[in-house]
């Protein structure tokens, strides 16, 4: 706040208590966040009596200070996910002070979701490598010589037997993955799929599959056979997109996304993080999701594992551009408050995270997680490690086949 001296005739800043205070990325007051209608109303010039306090007018810092909580209140204040983001809004956001960004998607973490549960997934590779795609980070590609063999897909019990295994240790969505270009001219292992997704789901488990692209058809057979979600992600921001990956746009893996919710199949799409990207591709990244009507049921927020022989290392080393741990949180954070309704994944990359920076990834907004013996051909934190590391929180799973909004909004 800004108190006007007449003896001194100039401004100077004072602090009280209940006084909202302006930072360089926000302006906050103790109790909310001002409404922007605020700002215009309070006084510019100087008062007759001496002992009030005013503002002074906006400077150009001041200004995109007030653009700066208009965006969070609009986040704040939404009685449905908002679908008309602005990348200037999702800046604004982004660029918050990162300890009450945090705070912010906390409280609405907390209005929107179950604070108390948490979704257990397993992911399976049904069938590894031999890939035809040029992704620049997946040891699966056929063109890149990471040690990885080609299989076959793997056999209908022994994928139901991972699943059993699964819900034994306490996961309700079960995973599968095929290291596939698309569906085209792969009738018989759609079917099996569709048989294999019926059996796990009479368990009372979810399904979930990735296999690249599937056209309007493809996912209509899918939903038949009571598929829960189907994963394809965006890896990245549209502007980064062609930097990462050459065989496959960025507007197929959108249709393929369009087939499935078409379909009456949850959409879970999210990316990368690490790829060389800058803050501005992050937001890019957000805004093609927070973009989406509806927006994915849920979003896997990954940690690059770089894999020797991906080519994706080099590119990295060359560029000098490292991930830093505060742009991950932040990303978390804005895709919570843009996103209420999502589920957020912390998935690949999470075995490299110490707890306590798992635990911030989970106030800034994260309610699930990968757990098992292995997530496709990397790493991934164990069934025990992760029960205890719950139990520790007070978490427990959410629910297989249930709403997981907070109570507060049914």
């Amino acid at each position: 706040m800004i108190l006007y001296s007449r003896a001194a005739s100039k401004c100077f800043r004072v602090r009280s208590k209940s006084a909202p205070f302006v930072t360089q990325r926000g302006f906050w007051s103790p109790q909310k966040i001002l409404k922007p209608q605020v700002l215009n109303e309070l006084p510019t010039n100087p008062p007759s009596d001496t002992n009030t306090i005013f503002q002074s007018p906006l400077t150009a810092t001041e200004s995109s200070v007030k653009q700066n909580a208009s965006a969070l209140q609009k986040a704040l204040t939404a009685k449905t996910p908002f679908h008309d983001w602005t990348k200037e809004e999702l800046r604004e956001i982004y660029s918050t002070p990162l300890m009450e960004l945090i705070h912010q998607a906390q409280v609405l973490h907390r209005k929107w979701q179950n604070p108390s549960e948490v979704q257990i997934c397993n992911l399976l590779s049904i069938k590894t490598g031999g890939c035809s795609e040029d992704c620049k980070y997946c040891a699966q590609s056929s063109r890149y010589d990471t040690g990885l063999q080609a299989e076959k897909m793997m056999s209908t019990d022994s994928i139901l037997k991972a699943a059993r295994e699964a819900k034994e240790n306490g996961a309700t969505r079960f995973c599968m993955g095929a290291a596939w270009r698309d569906m085209n001219g792969r009738k018989s292992a759609l079917k099996r799929i569709g048989d294999v997704v019926k059996e796990i789901n009479s368990m009372g488990l979810e399904t979930c599959v990735t296999l690249g692209m599937v056209d309007q058809q493809q996912a209509e057979q899918l939903k038949s056979a009571g598929l829960t979600a189907y994963n394809h992600n965006i890896d990245t921001s549209r502007e980064h997109y062609k930097n990462i990956i050459s065989t496959r746009t960025y507007d197929e893996r959108l249709e393929t996304i369009k087939h499935v919710q078409t379909a009456g199949i949850k959409a879970c799409t999210g990316g990368i993080l690490g790829l060389g990207e800058t803050e501005e591709d992050h937001i890019g990244f957000l805004y093609t999701l927070a973009t989406m009507s509806p927006h994915p049921e849920s979003l896997p927020i990954n940690r690059l594992v770089p894999i020797k022989g991906t080519p994706i290392i080099e590119d990295i080393e060359k560029s000098g551009k490292k991930l830093e741990f505060d742009a991950i949180l932040r990303t978390i954070a804005t895709a919570r408050l843009t996103m209420p309704s999502s589920i957020i994944r912390l998935a690949a990359g999470r075995y490299t995270m110490r707890e306590n920076e798992q635990f911030l990834c989970f106030m800034a907004g994260c309610n699930a997680i990968f757990s098992g013996k292995k997530m496709l051909t990397t790493m991934c934190n164990g069934w025990d490690e992760d029960k205890a590391m719950l139990a520790k929180w007070g978490l427990k799973p959410m629910k297989a086949f249930t709403e997981h909004r907070s109570q507060s909004l049914m």
